[in-house]
């Protein structure tokens, strides 16, 4: 008897590690790298993904990555890009000093227009915590999206929690869009609508139109 059970529950094990067994169930635990959020459809936050998030990473089918950190990319992490066929943009800026307003504004800018790009949607934006780097990109991001100043400093705030910068918070406030509204001007696209509050980047070669990103 007791044979016939070991019999049993060896088959079972066999069948859930070929997928079937309980509707080819997966036991997998997925979970998300800390101060993991999304930010648009498309766009996502998050700190700095470990071995354990990597198969929550690949339920978002990520098509690129922005790496704001000037350490060399982990080999583990770059494997996993590289086999699902993941670009990594890395813009490094030193977490552990003040960079100078003209380079983080020239990085945050760079940055900007691969996040502005849908064909690198999805995308997962990270640095080390999540916090500071992380958080001075998407609060660019929003001011392009005429988010009132407030409610940009209410976010970064949320996610950097009780370590928030001053010196981040005066960046935030005095980051001049303009150029890159400028810049996205001579960029050949439009905008398509999918859904009353959903606005998607569609590269055309004989459409030119002005952006209307959304406001909050």
């Amino acid at each position: 008897m007791g044979r016939l059970i070991a019999e049993k529950e060896k088959s079972r094990e066999e069948e859930r590690e070929r997928g079937g067994g309980g509707g080819g169930r997966d036991d997998t635990v997925l979970v998300p790298p800390i101060n993991f959020s999304m930010v648009e459809e498309g766009i996502f936050r998050s700190g700095f993904p470990q071995p354990s998030n990597l198969p929550f990473l690949h339920t978002l089918n990520l098509r690129s990555v922005i790496y704001l950190c000037t350490e060399p990319y982990p080999r583990e992490n770059l494997e996993f890009l590289q086999t699902h066929k993941i670009q990594l943009f890395q813009f490094g800026i030193d977490g552990t000093k003040e960079p100078s307003v003209t380079i983080l504004s020239n990085v945050i800018t760079e940055a900007l227009k691969v996040i502005l790009d849908v064909r690198n949607h999805p995308v997962l934006i990270h640095c080390k915590r999540g916090k500071h780097r992380t958080g001075c990109l998407v609060g660019c991001l929003r001011k392009l999206q005429n988010w009132r100043l407030c409610s940009v400093s209410e976010e970064y705030r949320h996610f950097a929690g009780s370590k928030w910068r001053a010196t981040d918070l005066r960046f935030l406030e005095t980051y001049d869009v303009l150029p890159l509204r400028h810049c996205l001007y001579s960029i050949i696209y439009r905008y398509q609508g999918y859904g009353s509050n959903k606005r998607r980047l569609i590269y055309n070669d004989e459409n030119v139109q002005k952006p209307r990103i959304p406001s909050v």
